[in-house]
């Protein structure tokens, strides 16, 4: 099901895994796999040169840092 939401006065359609197939063209879907990818690589960058990396925690529905050696600390 998509959405539109509004960020900064533009309208953004977002839409879920299942409408891909039907309303991304192939330069967009190129396009993610590229971004995903690069993100991928900078938080293994982020690992290899131990800085810590901030995520969110679906279960529990915070964010958090988490340092070289794993440990979580959430943010307030």
């Amino acid at each position: 099901m998509s959405k539109v939401i509004n960020i900064n006065g533009m309208a953004v359609k977002v839409i879920d895994n299942a409408e891909k197939q039907d309303n991304l063209s192939q330069e967009d879907k190129d396009m993610d796999i590229r971004a995903k990818e690069a993100v991928k690589a900078a938080l293994e960058k982020a690992k290899v040169c131990k800085k810590p990396i901030a995520r969110y925690d679906i279960e529990t529905k915070r964010a958090y840092i988490e340092d070289a050696e794993g440990n979580r600390r959430y943010v307030e």
